[in-house]
Order: C-alpha cells, then structure tokens, then sequence
C-alpha cells in the first residue's frame, strides 16, 4: 500500500515537471514574439506579408531547409549513440526534439545534456553526457572553422573599429587561463561526472572513428544548411548580395554569436544584434536583419521545440532494465 502511494506520488510529481516544462516554452516563446521591444509583432507580420514571404513556394522551401537541418541533427544523434546502444531514427529524433524543449531556458542549452542522458538508464547516463559533449564540439568546431575564415576575410575587408592591442591581451590570457587549467587538471584528481581525464582521454580514444568523422559530416551538413536558408531569406527580402559576400558575414555572425554565453531562449537577441552590426557593413536594413533572425528562430528553434514538446509530455522514466 506504501509502495503504491509513493509510486503514485511519484508519477504525479513528473507529470507535474513536465507539464511545467511544456508550460513555460510556450510562454516564453509567446512573450518573445508579443513582449518584443526590437521587434513588434504586428510589424513584423506586415513586413513578412508585404515581402510575400508567406507565398506556398517560399515558405515550403524554408520549412524542407528546417527539416534538413534537423534531420542531420538527429542523424548525427543516432550514429553518435550507436556507440554504446543501437537506437532507431524516431528514438533519436523523440530525444533530440524533447531535450531541445528543455534546455528553452537554461544557459548555452546546458539542459540538453541532462534531458538526453535522462531518457537511458543508469548504466548509460555518463556516456550519454559525454557522447552528447562530443556532439556540441563537433557542431562549435565546425562554425568556429568557417567562423574564423569569414571573419578573416571580413575583418581585411571593411575597416572595424578593433582593439587589437586588448583583443591579443585578451586572447593570450584565455589562452593562459586554458593552460594553466589543463595542467591543474591533469596534476589533480579532477573528475566529471565520475569521469577522470585520463578515461575521458580513453573514451575518445577508442570511439569508433569512422562515427566521429560521421558526425563531423553531418555538423558540416547542418552547417551549410542552415547558413544558405539565411541566404534565401536575403534573397526573399531583395537585399542584393553574392553567395560568397553573404557566407562571410554569416560565418561571422554564427561565430562571434556562438562565443557569447546565453539562455538558449535569448539565442535571437544575441544573433540579431551581432547581425544588425555586421550587416550593417554591407548596407542591409536593420528591419530586413531583424525579420531574418526572428524567422530563422521561428523555423530553426521554436517549431522544432514545439514539436519536442509532444515527446516532453510522452516521456516515460526508463526502467533499469530498458
């Protein structure tokens, strides 16, 4: 009878979590779009339907861009996690999509960590946390390697008002800090989750490297995916750039948007603000940029995350034996 009433218990506290979790996307993504001081919603819909960007054709091409974008997202998931557990496709998509629902509103989507590893049992969870790490770095490595390039070429392009002095100080000292944090690391007995470095080290070591070369594949799959739908919707919006031009300040914006520490909820603040600077360069409008980064939110995160909020709301807690 105890047993009973604590499972019940139980069961009612995590319906409860998840149905709060559910809850608050929606909120937030409701106060993003109605509360916006940047962008009022009313003229951003007058924008999108003065620029025929609801048009069948249009809005069909960006939704398959999503779609592609995502798809290599959970493909990468999947041949990642076959390491330690073989998982079909629609495994990997329902924890894909329903820890991207979670991490709404925690820091650099650090809940995605904890929200994929939750739905395996004990057994797996500290490879989950690190196979999902290993995910993250590929994707961070990819935009930091385009990232940098475009940067390069944009920064000997147009003349930005760069402290270069304090930006090699600051570079050395990250660089310093790093250093010194590896070397106390490796002296001590430090541990994540468990986990020394040593068989951190170890882990990677032996993971199977045609799946991390996979993996970096579809991260470059995701990439470019993702960079040309910001391109088509320049396109859409008439501003009269080449491919190339626009690659290099795009792999700027990811790249300087990506290093800045933020809820996963403020991503489009963050990007719309380091495009309205970059773009700015080039001439784009600033209402052109603002409706862009919302619209790549809109398709990228906010859909994506509704869709995980059906799973979020179906999960059930992994028996030990699953």
């Amino acid at each position: 009878m105890m047993y009973s009433l604590l499972y019940k218990s139980k069961q009612i506290f995590f319906a409860l979590i998840k149905i709060s979790i559910v809850v608050g996307a929606f909120y937030f993504i409701y106060a993003k779009l109605i509360k916006n001081d940047d962008l009022i919603f009313s003229v951003f819909c007058q924008f999108l339907i003065k620029n025929k960007i609801f048009s069948p054709k249009n809005v069909f091409f960006l939704i398959v861009l999503s779609i592609f974008n995502w798809f290599f997202e959970i493909l990468k998931w999947q041949y990642l996690v076959s390491e330690i557990k073989k998982i079909k496709f629609k495994t990997a998509l329902q924890q894909s999509l329903g820890a991207l629902t979670v991490s709404l509103l925690t820091p650099n989507r650090i809940g995605e960590y904890g929200a994929k590893a939750i739905f395996y049992n004990k057994e797996f969870r500290k490879r989950i946390l690190l196979i999902n790490l290993m995910s993250n770095v590929m994707q961070m490595s990819t935009t930091c390697i385009f990232g940098v390039i475009g940067f390069w070429f944009f920064t000997s392009k147009y003349a930005l008002k760069l402290d270069y002095y304090k930006l090699t100080l600051g570079l050395l000292f990250i660089i310093f800090a790093f250093s010194l944090g590896a070397y106390i690391m490796k002296k001590s007995k430090f541990t994540i989750k468990g986990f020394s470095l040593e068989k951190l080290k170890v882990f990677i070591k032996i993971f199977n490297k045609k799946t991390i070369f996979l993996g970096f594949l579809f991260s470059l799959i995701r990439y470019l995916v993702f960079s040309f739908q910001f391109y088509f919707l320049l396109h859409i919006f008439k501003v009269e750039i080449s491919y190339l031009n626009a690659m290099m300040v795009i792999s700027s914006m990811y790249f300087l948007s990506s290093i800045i520490p933020t809820i996963s909820f403020f991503d489009v603040v963050i990007k719309g603000s380091v495009a309205l600077y970059l773009f700015s360069f080039v001439g784009v409008d600033e209402l052109v940029i603002l409706n862009i980064t919302t619209l790549m939110w809109l398709l990228n995160f906010v859909l994506p995350s509704l869709v995980g909020s059906y799973f979020v709301l179906n999960f059930k807690y992994p028996r030990e034996n699953d």
